[in-house]
């Protein structure tokens, strides 16, 4: 039997409770009698709390930590690094500077679509950039040009921010960059799914490569796995996967690092077999994240970005540490 699968089925069914969970918490908590007259009564308050906000928020909740948990998960087999997280190649920080364009030049006034659209444009151009630098020329190349193309995209949105046309073009853009999934509709679901869907099918097909790639970039080349291909399938399932997600919830840290970190221990160190239960760990993590921001409250809904940094940088310290330790 698969190592990995008693811990998948723990973890949806601990996600299906979350979901069940999600659409009752919140400034106005509802009983499970209201959720069910808010999916059968089109008219009634339950449904627009339900339907039309908690629903939503929920299927981009899983959907984006799903896709933060995996590729999280690939990209520290392909780097063969503990450290590594989606924004090591720059894509978060691209889909960042292409919806800091959006607000800079009001074209998010045009519609709501104009930000996550060019925030899906942004990851991918950051993606295609960080390939062309560093595709072809080893795993450490692929890092390095995804650090500077990461650090020329933060520089861009300083500048942006530096020299907003308002204060209101600033206070919109620095709450976008904390990233939230408060007021997503139906409609940013529809346009982050199939990319978030295609993105996370492109990364699980790197499993039995990752495995081999464990042994090592000679060995495995020698073993018949197209180094270059696997690279390619990662960068473009990451671009997709978390460039969309970033593009409609704005920058969210911390998932993608953790996620594989709590599974890796429970069903061994292949990393093909971490790959699934990742990307579910990942969803019940921001899942349960962002139940926490809509039940702590401080005055204004904290945002979700900073929520997950708070939980995490205590992670990334005690991983640090323990690496410190362990190292030869």
């Amino acid at each position: 039997m698969n190592r990995s699968l008693p811990l998948n089925i723990t973890l949806f069914a601990l996600l299906c409770a979350l979901a069940l969970a999600s659409l009752l918490a919140g400034r106005i908590w509802l009983s499970p009698a209201e959720i069910l007259r808010g999916f059968f009564s089109a008219q009634s308050l339950a449904s627009l709390i339900v339907v039309e906000l908690r629903l939503p928020r929920t299927v981009l909740a899983i959907l984006i930590g799903g896709a933060l948990g995996l590729s999280g998960a690939v990209l520290q087999g392909l780097t063969r690094n503990p450290l590594a997280e989606p924004g090591l190649l720059g894509v978060t920080t691209g889909a960042a500077l292409g919806a800091v364009i959006a607000i800079y030049f009001g074209l998010a006034s045009v519609s709501s679509a104009v930000i996550p659209m060019l925030g899906l444009l942004g990851a991918l151009a950051a993606i295609a950039l960080t390939f062309s630098l560093g595709g072809g020329r080893g795993t450490l190349a692929l890092v390095l040009a995804g650090a500077a193309v990461s650090a020329l995209a933060s520089a861009l949105i300083s500048l942006a921010l530096n020299f907003a046309p308002s204060p209101y073009a600033a206070y919109e853009i620095m709450t976008w960059l904390l990233g939230s999934l408060a007021d997503r509709s139906w409609n940013h679901v529809a346009l982050a799914a199939p990319f978030i869907i295609v993105g996370c099918a492109l990364l699980l097909t790197a499993g039995r490569a990752l495995d081999t790639l464990a042994l090592g970039e000679a060995q495995a080349g020698s073993l018949g796995v197209n180094l270059p291909r696997l690279r390619a399938v990662t960068l473009i399932g990451t671009a997709l996967a978390v460039g969309a997600a970033t593009s409609v919830a704005g920058a969210i840290g911390f998932i993608g690092l953790i996620a594989p970190h709590l599974v890796r221990p429970l069903v061994g160190y292949a990393p093909r077999l971490v790959l699934m239960p990742a990307a579910l760990a990942g969803a019940v993590l921001l899942l349960a994240a962002d139940m926490g921001t809509r039940l702590v409250h401080f005055g204004p809904e904290m945002k979700l970005g900073v929520f997950t940094s708070l939980i995490g940088t205590p992670f990334f310290l005690w991983l640090v540490v323990r690496l410190k330790r362990t190292a030869p």
